[in-house]
């Protein structure tokens, strides 16, 4: 089969591997659709584990069942999830199955950039999902990425009527964006560096936009009419956004970390300024079980509409070009990679 070989952002390889084998509890999947995540460009990230297939937001149809399993027939439409948690840890049973062992070791083989994955007994389990019929492959590849925003979302406590400040517009602000508005958020403000992403923000429903080199935490305070927003969410890894967002947030309100910045990028922290604000600062990885049956029903529903972030499809040998159009920004957003093609 072929397989897009990750080595650096900037080499990506269309290369053979064997199609795998799969056990008697284990599917094989067929992938259909698989989303550049904003994650899988993080080169200071990934380059420690290269050469390797990335790829962990997929939707596809089983090619073949494990002979033990009686659940699956070929040809199903799933949505399969890469990390899945263990259930039984401390952790997982205190709500907290994103820092579970279980779900940072697991994962479906070799990856999403592939024409086929090798789906283990544990994802079949707690990590694949069937797509009902109204949902097409690439919506369903929206489910993992969205998943992480409902769980957010959900940890940050957002209540209908607050204000909501997203800073940075690429398609995890744009996701948090279009779920603060489905939860009743009374004001959206979103930031970016780009023009063309601030434009974009506008069409998807922000109330208000600003360029992040700009005043943001002025202007959101002017704009609001208060010492800044209920609910402040970064999604961007720059230092700035880090530091505009603790800067911006209102008496009694949350920032909510979604994105990190690189390790030899600390954060300067004045907890004074903190202190007497009664403020909550939150961060956000990944998604649990339950957060990806919620995405996936917001978008069989309608609820959460995803296709129209969607700016190329690309098959599988120009994986290398996706990730070129991902690190330039601008009008790209969405890019998903059809492995068939």
């Amino acid at each position: 089969m072929r397989v897009a070989m990750y080595y650096r952002n900037s080499d990506i390889r269309l290369q053979e591997m064997p199609i795998p084998k799969i056990g008697p509890r284990e599917l094989l999947v067929r992938v259909q659709a698989a989303g550049i995540c904003g994650s899988d460009i993080m080169e200071w990230y990934r380059i420690k584990k290269a050469p390797l297939v990335l790829g962990h937001e997929i939707a596809g149809d089983i090619a073949e069942v494990g002979r033990d399993l009686t659940d699956w027939r070929p040809g199903d439409r799933v949505v399969v999830t890469h990390h899945v948690p263990c259930n039984e840890c401390k952790y997982c049973l205190s709500g907290h199955h994103v820092v579970c062992e279980t779900l940072r070791t697991t994962n479906f083989y070799p990856g999403g950039f592939a024409e086929f994955v090798r789906v283990p007994e544990i994802n079949v389990e707690r990590g694949t999902l069937r797509l009902p019929d109204s949902v097409t492959y690439e919506q369903g590849s929206f489910t993992e990425p969205l998943a992480c925003v409902v769980r957010s979302m959900r940890n940050s406590g957002m209540k209908a009527g607050q204000t909501v400040l997203i800073l940075g517009a690429g398609i995890s602000g744009i996701l948090h964006l279009k779920m603060a508005r489905y939860l009743g958020a009374s004001k959206i403000i979103i930031t970016d560096i780009s023009r063309e992403r601030l434009e974009m923000a506008r069409r998807f429903g922000a109330d208000d936009v600003l360029h992040a080199a700009d005043d943001v935490p002025g202007l959101v305070r002017e704009m609001l009419g208060s010492e800044g927003a209920d609910q402040v969410i970064v999604c961007s890894g720059a230092v700035p956004a880090f530091l505009q967002g603790i800067e911006s947030v209102d008496r009694g309100g949350t920032v909510t970390f979604f994105a990190c910045p690189k390790p030899d990028e600390p954060i300067p922290l004045n907890v004074n300024e903190l202190w007497r604000k009664e403020v909550k600062l939150l961060t956000s990885y990944a998604a649990a079980p339950g957060d990806l049956k919620e995405a996936l029903r917001l978008i069989a529903s309608g609820k959460i509409v995803v296709d129209d972030m969607i700016t190329h499809r690309l098959p599988l040998a120009e994986t290398q070009r996706g990730f070129e159009l991902m690190l330039r920004g601008g009008s790209s957003l969405k890019i998903i990679i059809e492995p068939q093609k």
